[in-house]
């Protein structure tokens, strides 16, 4: 198996209390020397359910530390895909980039208005938004995230 380096930006913690560790003799070549010792590791993360086990040392103490390294390579591959999957829900749920999607409605003749056409937010001031002062657009498309709720797409009147 080939496992991956962790990279430090996702804090794997492992508490030994939540692991079983298993001691028992490994098998394979080695002689009187595997039958008399419990060199191989068997490391168990009761809450996730996931097992790994080391005799690839002649050590216990090195298998195990090995076993450690690899049980912490496997939670950071879940850590990772749970993250993942997380930032495929967001990307799945944007809308659809094209004609009719648009997010914003800008009239600047015969009349002037903006209109937020996801919160219904208006400003009949285009030359300040366009200048920069979203501060209202920003705070509606923002209560609107926190509330959760996915209006479709109106159009303006």
């Amino acid at each position: 198996w080939v496992y991956p380096v962790v990279d430090d930006s996702i804090q794997i913690d492992i508490n030994e209390s939540d692991c079983r560790i298993d001691t028992y003799r490994s098998s394979g070549a080695g002689g009187q020397h595997v039958n008399t010792t419990d060199s191989a590791v068997r490391i168990t993360h009761i809450p996730t359910g996931i097992a790994v086990s080391c005799q690839q040392e002649r050590s216990q103490h090195k298998n195990k530390a090995k076993a450690w390294d690899m049980l912490r390579a496997r939670l950071y591959e879940v850590e990772l895909k749970k993250r993942e999957e997380a930032a495929n829900a967001e990307a799945a749920s944007k809308t659809d980039i094209g004609w009719g999607h648009q997010i914003r409605s800008y009239v600047l003749q015969p009349y002037q208005l903006v209109k937020d056409l996801r919160t219904g937010v208006e400003s009949t001031a285009p030359d300040d938004v366009l200048n920069g002062e979203i501060n209202d657009f920003m705070e509606a498309a923002l209560a609107h995230r926190i509330s959760g709720k996915a209006d479709a797409v109106a159009d303006i009147d």
